[in-house]
């Protein structure tokens, strides 16, 4: 027998049929994308022995999770037990009993149980998509004998069937203290928070640490999400002040072909700069929400969904017409202004997150104009006997906002990754995604005024303050969507 339980800890043990999402469901519960420290694997019996996965917050362990072996003998193992208990009802004394004697006939199911013996509660897990055959109904049975606190999860593995999750639901019912679904590959937060209140409802033993929890896990929630603003005002403020200059020799001026490579050279090393600072903020937000398997640099023939080439993207992201022209007006931008929003750039994520922005870094303006490109300095001399060419924001008002907007949805879609997953399938996001939008105008206010600080070379650090707290509600806002 081994040691499962420590002290005055609450543990659980998660069991069920082998490849029902029992490790997949503690990927996700706990945040663990990593097969070093959880192995999730298709192959049959991948887990043969007992794993204890601690919860620690502030270096301290408050609840204990258990991985088992999943059944392999359920039928077996429970005619075993009920000849244990002779003519009386199996009880867990019999399964005591069975963990000793039926070791060598029943390895698995011995391994399982061990923990349930010293008096962790049970998480079973099992897959509705299947029909409820003798099999299940056994492992029903030996964990109901065991009379410690009991949760069902039904985790679906495919298209749920009605008639199947009722009938799941109808057994599980008159044998656990409660029946929850848990989606493992696509639970999030709050899921994950309802299933540790479910814990409260079985194990009121150890309420008060239970409690703890789900307190801390909140407070850390409510940390990454100031951590994640962090990150993203400082890559707007870098993208926005984002200035890259060329020098022009007097006997380049007189030689178009050399004028447009050296537009073009300019042109590439800004959204060269601009894609670096993208990643390193992306990078930041993947290290906050503990994710290991998402790459922000995606192969460019997966991309789908955003193309910051298209027009469409920038008149469907970032603020509306109208919406600019208020926000300019009252930050006292160029009042009444025609604000042209066809105005495209390829360079906002050459592979991210979400694998939605095609890789190159080549700038597509309208009339191919290149983003605010000019000679500095008119026919004077500039830089000794040349001028400089400066490539700096795309001129278009709705630039930071397009920004802005594209950081949100990939918080969105960061959020939205499940740690039970191990694939690395391209997460897309569609046009119709958006949030800026939806900013109360104060809100987009504030914003406005800071975005024109930061154009001009001198972001306003008296707001930043200010920003940042509505930078984090608007964070809050993506999760409740």
């Amino acid at each position: 027998m081994g040691n499962w339980l420590s002290g005055d800890i609450p543990a659980f043990a998660v069991v069920g049929r082998v490849n029902a999402g029992k490790t997949a469901t503690l990927a996700t519960l706990l945040e663990i994308d990593d097969d070093e420290l959880l192995r999730i694997s298709g192959t049959p019996g991948e887990t043969t022995g007992v794993q204890v996965l601690p919860v620690r917050y502030d270096d301290e362990e408050l609840l204990r999770f258990l991985d088992t072996p999943g059944f392999q003998q359920p039928v077996e193992a429970m005619r075993e037990i009920q000849r244990l208990a002779g003519s009386g009802v199996p009880g867990p004394a019999e399964i005591a009993r069975f963990t000793r004697e039926s070791r060598e006939r029943f390895p698995d199911e011995a391994r399982l149980l061990e923990p349930l013996v010293e008096g962790a509660g049970v998480i079973y897990v099992v897959d509705p998509c299947k029909p409820l055959r003798d099999s299940f109904l056994a492992e029903i049975e030996i964990l109901r004998w065991t009379g410690r606190p009991r949760l069902a999860l039904l985790n679906p593995q495919s298209e749920a069937d009605a008639g199947l999750e009722k009938e799941w639901r109808d057994r599980l019912g008159t044998a656990f203290n409660l029946v929850r679904t848990f989606d493992a590959h696509e639970a999030r937060f709050d899921e994950r928070k309802r299933l540790l209140e479910a814990l409260l409802q079985i194990e009121e033993s150890h309420a008060g640490q239970i409690e703890r929890v789900i307190e801390a896990m909140a407070r850390e929630m409510d940390g990454r999400r100031e951590e994640a603003a962090e990150a993203i005002l400082d890559f707007l403020e870098k993208s926005l002040i984002l200035r890259v200059s060329e020098p022009v020799d007097l006997r380049d001026r007189g030689v178009p072909a050399r004028i447009e490579r050296k537009q073009s050279d300019l042109a590439a090393r800004y959204f060269k700069k601009l894609v670096d600072l993208e990643k390193r903020c992306l990078k930041r937000l993947l290290v906050i929400y503990r994710h290991h398997l998402i790459e922000p640099d995606i192969d460019p023939a997966h991309h789908a969904g955003l193309n910051l080439a298209m027009a469409e993207t920038w008149q469907k992201w970032g603020l509306s017409r109208m919406q600019l022209t208020a926000a300019g007006a009252v930050a006292g931008g160029a009042a009444g202004a025609v604000f042209d929003l066809g105005v495209g750039v390829h360079s906002l994520g050459a592979g991210t997150v979400i694998g939605a922005i095609g890789g190159g870094t080549a700038a597509f303006f309208k009339g191919g104009s290149l983003p605010e490109l000019r000679i500095v300095g008119g026919l004077g001399r500039v830089r000794g006997d040349g001028q400089a060419m400066v490539a700096g924001p795309p001129e278009s008002p709705n630039f930071p906002w397009v920004l802005l907007d594209s950081m949100l949805i990939r918080h969105a879609g960061i959020l939205d990754r499940a740690h039970g997953r191990r694939d690395r399938a391209v997460l897309e996001v569609g046009m119709e995604d958006r949030h800026v939008r939806d900013f109360p105008s104060a809100r987009r206010t504030l914003f406005q005024k800071w975005f024109s600080s930061c154009l001009k070379g001198s972001p306003d650090r008296g707001k930043e303050p200010e920003v940042f707290a509505e930078l984090v509600e608007s964070l809050r806002e993506v999760e409740q969507r």
